[in-house]
């Protein structure tokens, strides 16, 4: 890559990539690390199962590069396949269970990583399908239409999911309500709106590194 190419679209990029450019994707997918990985860390809930998750997804993208066609953006390309190397892990990951985040040592109760982390948690209660459907719509803003074309499914079956996948994660984030006090009610964000309106926090875990070539530094 040439000095300056950092200005360079996210589709030429990859198209760069796709045309032998060896620093291309290396750039694509620093761009959208963190987006991707707070996908497949709220998807799995497990930071070691979203770490290998994200690893698959990095590989996949390298090599189906050629197979993007301009229909929608580089991003929701990248994203749909973060997600479809979640289901696969899904449903392939063996009886043992998962680590949830809710047993990781938990800051001060005021800080806004704790809210994320009592989220996480939350999330992890869910069945897979509700647990998706929220991560794309509320936590990384993917409209109905776009959740369902990355699922593969109807957009009432997307508003089906987040409409139950909510209405289960009230009793687990009602603290976390504006009404609940003056510290909730402090918290940025916060508004008007309440745990039942939308799942919205930050990534409490740092996305992890690759070395050249895909394989995560372990």
């Amino acid at each position: 890559m040439a000095d300056g190419d950092a200005t360079w679209t996210d589709a030429e990029l990859l198209a760069a990539h796709v045309n032998g450019d060896p620093e291309a994707f290396g750039e694509l997918f620093r761009r959208h690390r963190d987006r991707m990985w707070a996908i497949a860390l709220r998807t799995m809930g497990d930071p070691e199962e979203a770490a290998d998750a994200l690893q698959d997804a990095l590989i996949s993208a390298f090599r189906r590069a050629g197979s993007f066609r301009g229909e929608a953006a580089v991003t929701t390309w990248l994203h749909r396949i973060v997600v479809n190397a979640c289901l696969d892990r899904i449903r392939r990951r063996a009886v043992r269970p998962t680590v949830p985040l809710v047993d990781q040592p938990l800051p001060d109760p005021t800080s806004e990583l704790e809210v994320g982390l009592d989220v996480a948690a939350a999330l992890t209660r869910l069945p897979d399908e509700q647990r998706i459907a929220l991560v794309l719509i509320d936590m990384q803003g993917y409209s109905v239409e776009e959740a369902a074309a990355m699922l593969g499914v109807p957009t009432g079956t997307i508003k089906s999911r987040c409409a139950r996948g909510r209405a289960k994660l009230v009793p687990h984030l009602a603290h976390l309500r504006p009404s609940s006090g003056p510290a909730a009610a402090a918290r940025p964000g916060n508004g008007n709106r309440g745990a039942d309106d939308a799942v919205q926090p930050a990534a409490s875990q740092t996305a992890p590194s690759w070395s050249e070539g895909g394989e995560r530094a372990r």
